[in-house]
């Protein structure tokens, strides 16, 4: 019990903060937008670390990235499961989301009016292409150094790390400085979210202050549906994935094997502090060595099934809030991409992601703090899916790479 307070400890002060800033949207009204201040404040801070937050962090994990030492075909087929798998909690996001609206649009437009005048952005009417190419690029280097061009920076990123790589070993001072620069960024990001509960306290009493309590309602209530929809996604999709993988053996082994993996990912709060744990687990289920020792840590990376329906329940409360029809496609697209971001980063990819969300979907930066509250709420039962995903995904492979045996092939290995 100890350690899970531990480690849940900043999760439950912002619970609590945001608690207590809707209490005081709820007595004090529209005086409550006197805090709003302190909320603009702590907006502000990310703002300025969001930029060399991206950059670092993207560029330095490719950077480093080294060649897999294993057999394409289970480099391929750990690709073709984690993109099945990301589809289909896409799809069960989405559903779950058209079945029941998260929050109402009464003061939606009232909010995207507010945000759009404190973002002091302006609507430019372009054709598709013309969005396309000053979405994903910029004429000149500066700015770069902006959050309203986020996805430019992305992709900037990549390419520099790519270089850095490309280069080799007469790069290693610059790859260096890269995670020196980037264990700094970390470090200033954990100092800012020291004030974390008292920025967004104060922005949610400024929030549920002005617009009513319904916003707050709304919270509870996407908590609720997300979290009915993670039990049922961990006990039914992924005993169906492991039926598939092996059987009625597969399902008995897993389920008999998955506990450590669940507990430990609730104790911790961490996907990469599970890698250990999960690797075992997968060893214990019948999966061999080198697709478990593979599977797991690409899969704390590139796959997490609970982000991925919560970037689905993040867009789809802004569509909801500010009554913005997106299309099937573009919230799929969306949740992938925003989800790849969230996996590559350890520590501050839910920020990133988010910010590429409101990009993508045209939405002001000033709504960062609503996805924020979303990202605290959920990350308990997120962080299970994500975990116990990658057990399943290692199930899946190793049916596509050692046969229908596998589990046989496992003991027969370990016997002899």
């Amino acid at each position: 019990m100890k350690k899970i307070l531990k480690n849940y400890k900043s999760s439950f002060i912002l619970i609590i903060s945001i608690i207590i800033g809707a209490v005081i949207g709820i007595i004090f009204g529209e005086d409550a937008h006197v805090l709003a201040p302190f909320g603009d404040l702590f907006l502000n801070l990310l703002f300025v670390v969001i930029v060399p937050l991206i950059f670092l962090t993207i560029s330095t994990s490719i950077a480093k990235m080294k060649e897999p030492k294993r057999l394409s075909k289970i480099i391929w087929s750990i690709v073709f499961v984690f993109v099945i798998t990301s589809l289909v909690a896409v799809m069960v996001g989405i559903m779950s989301c058209y079945i029941t609206p998260l929050v109402s649009s009464t003061n939606g437009e009232k909010i995207l009016s507010s945000l759009t005048m404190d973002s002091g952005g302006e609507e430019v009417s372009l054709n598709i292409l013309e969005r396309t190419v000053d979405a994903i690029s910029v004429n000149d280097f500066s700015e770069l150094l902006s959050k309203n061009n986020i996805i430019a920076l992305v992709i900037f990123s990549i390419l520099f790390g790519l270089s850095v790589r490309k280069v080799g070993k007469s790069a290693d001072n610059v790859v260096n400085l890269l995670s020196s620069l980037q264990n700094v960024i970390m470090k200033l990001v954990e100092i800012i979210m020291y004030y974390a509960p008292i920025g967004i306290g104060c922005y949610f009493a400024s929030l549920v202050g002005t617009y009513g309590a319904s916003i707050a309602t709304s919270y509870l209530k996407t908590f609720i549906i997300y979290t009915v929809v993670c039990i049922l996604f961990y006990f039914i999709i992924y005993t169906f994935y492991a039926f598939i993988a092996g059987g009625k053996k597969g399902v008995k082994a897993f389920w008999i094997n998955i506990l450590p993996s669940t507990l430990t990912a609730l104790s911790t709060c961490s996907s990469a502090a599970c890698i250990p744990v999960n690797v075992n687990v997968s060893k214990n289920i019948g999966v061999s060595d080198d697709i478990a020792e593979t599977t797991i840590p690409l899969g704390t990376s590139f796959h997490k099934d609970g982000s991925i329906i919560g970037s689905v329940f993040k867009i789809m409360f802004l569509v909801y809030l500010f009554a913005s029809p997106v299309g099937f496609g573009k919230v799929l697209i969306v949740a992938l991409i925003a989800n790849l971001l969230i996996t590559a980063v350890p520590i501050g990819g839910g920020t990133i992601s988010e910010a590429l969300i409101l990009s993508m979907l045209g939405f002001p930066m000033g709504a960062l703090p609503i996805l924020t509250v979303i990202a605290t709420i959920i990350d308990a039962p997120a962080t299970v899916l994500n975990v116990v995903g990658d057990d399943v995904s290692s199930m899946l492979v190793s049916r596509l790479v050692d046969g229908k045996d596998w589990m046989k092939s496992k003991k027969n290995n370990l016997s002899s």
